[in-house]
């Protein structure tokens, strides 16, 4: 079971990650959205397409932009389609 964990606090849980370029991609049934506030932030992938990033927020802290997802990936990146990665301190493990 692969989990993400910021803040004492598991963001996701998973045995169904997805790997690419390093990082793991959760489903998006096995995040805990509640701790998930969208940005205006975006990123573009010439492979992926367009990331949309999301703040962490536990209790009164917030980790900002260290969430990403591809809402609409590009052909090549269709099997990771609302998938989660993680960086900036949060914990994947």
């Amino acid at each position: 079971m692969t989990r993400a964990i910021w803040n004492d606090t598991v963001i996701a849980e998973s045995d169904k990650t997805v790997i690419v370029e390093g990082n793991h991609y959760f489903p998006p049934s096995e995040v805990n959205k509640e701790y998930l506030v969208e940005t205006d932030y975006r990123t573009q992938c010439p492979w992926k397409g367009e990331a949309h990033y999301f703040n962490i927020v536990v209790g009164d802290e917030i980790n900002r932009t260290a969430t990403w997802s591809y809402p609409e990936p590009k052909e090549k990146a269709k099997h990771i389609k609302g998938y989660f990665a993680f960086w900036k301190g949060v914990s994947v493990e």
